[in-house]
């Protein structure tokens, strides 16, 4: 069906690993023509492993200790997804800035996806901070990495209106769902060959 190899994708996690299965299963199923060659964590009991332990995916844990500043942390991250020959590298809940070590390394080549309508509400707590706000919307928001917090080029967004009585854990839900689809989308835009980015612009492909 497919005349080339799939995508190798690297996933950076840090905890439950919902996005990640939601890909995983994607992946099984067809829908997107990848193969995830290494599931990194940066916490050695991330639930997420034992998910990708579940479906044979190769998993090493990356703790911080042991590395005095960021920049080499992720020269390490670098090495280990190079020698996986990772295409592109998801990530999936990972709860780090990236430097410029990684930026560099996987130019336009490393997603993340955001719990807010970006440039609204970046950071920690942005279900929260929509709230607090009193946004009637909020929603997703995958993106390519830059140096910054979730200051990226944006490829998706995805829409989820805000309920006058919602608290945060029910915004998370109903976003977490938006997340699955939003995210699996992007990536398979990705590996299709249907993104270009000029400048803060993503162009996707008709």
């Amino acid at each position: 069906m497919y005349g080339k190899p799939p995508c190798r994708l690297g996933v950076l996690v840090s905890g439950s690993g919902t996005n990640l299965q939601a890909i995983i299963d994607r992946i099984e199923s067809g829908e997107i023509h990848a193969e995830i060659v290494c599931v990194i964590s940066n916490k050695a009991d991330a639930y997420a492993l034992t998910r990708a332990a579940q479906h044979r995916i190769p998993v090493v844990v990356h703790e911080n200790a042991g590395f005095t500043e960021r920049r080499s942390y992720d020269a390490a991250t670098v090495e280990i997804l190079r020698s996986h020959n990772v295409d592109l590298v998801i990530m999936a809940g990972f709860m780090r800035i990236l430097t410029d070590v990684m930026v560099n390394a996987f130019p336009h080549a490393i997603m993340n996806i955001h719990p807010a309508l970006l440039p609204s509400f970046p950071g920690l707590h942005a279900q929260q901070q929509a709230l607090d706000y009193g946004v009637r919307y909020s929603g997703c928001t995958v993106h390519f990495v830059d140096c910054g917090t979730d200051t990226g080029p944006i490829i998706l967004q995805t829409v989820v209106p805000v309920e006058q009585d919602d608290t945060e854990e029910a915004l998370s839900a109903r976003i977490q769902k938006a997340e699955h689809q939003t995210f699996a989308a992007a990536i398979k835009l990705f590996v299709q060959g249907k993104i270009r980015v000029v400048g803060r612009k993503v162009i996707i492909a008709k």
